[in-house]
């Protein structure tokens, strides 16, 4: 057993590094999103008071554990929705962020606004694959940034887990979890 999961611990730290290194050339939001972001994701989530024009200069980069929690969520790729989902079978939103940070030992809260207010703040010019993006104008939904203007989530009844485009949204809240 213990040599399972090593094994399975040392392929997803084989699969995040790779899927770091290829997020890392695709993430630069001037490249990222090719202008397929709402002109509401643009100003939605303000900048931290670090001089930058960004607002990213003492912002750290994306965390490892983060990266290996985004890994352990497209391993639900294709599962169902269900409101109130905390799988394995099933998911709602929330409860798929949750569980593959919990993996990688980050405790989250349960809901999105309660996750809203977690972590540190991202500004949207400093997005990373593996921040958690709260979404549409109310904070009603969630997802994992997977680089190149996608979002990793849980969408909706009938639509099963995988990608969607960031541009569908309204940013409510980016965080970033160590």
């Amino acid at each position: 057993m213990k040599r399972s999961l090593q094994r399975l611990f040392t392929s997803t730290i084989a699969t995040s590094a790779a899927l770091i290194s290829i997020s890392t050339l695709m993430a630069n939001p001037a490249n990222a999103d090719s202008g397929s972001a709402s002109g509401s994701a643009s100003g939605s989530a303000s900048g931290s008071a670090s001089g930058s024009a960004s607002g990213s200069a003492q912002l750290p980069l994306a965390s490892p554990r983060a990266m290996v929690a985004l890994s352990l969520a497209a391993t639900q790729t294709g599962k169902p929705y269900k409101w109130g989902g905390t799988g394995p079978d099933a998911w709602d939103c929330s409860g798929l962020v949750q569980w593959a940070f919990r993996s990688v030992g980050i405790d989250l809260p349960r809901t999105t606004w309660q996750q809203a207010e977690a972590g540190l703040e991202v500004p949207y010019g400093a997005l990373q694959p593996g921040d958690v993006l709260i979404l549409n104008s109310d904070g009603s939904h969630e997802g994992i940034y997977a680089g190149a203007g996608q979002v990793l989530n849980a969408f909706d009844w009938g639509v099963p887990v995988g990608l969607t485009p960031l541009g569908q949204f309204d940013i409510y809240a980016i965080r970033r979890f160590f």
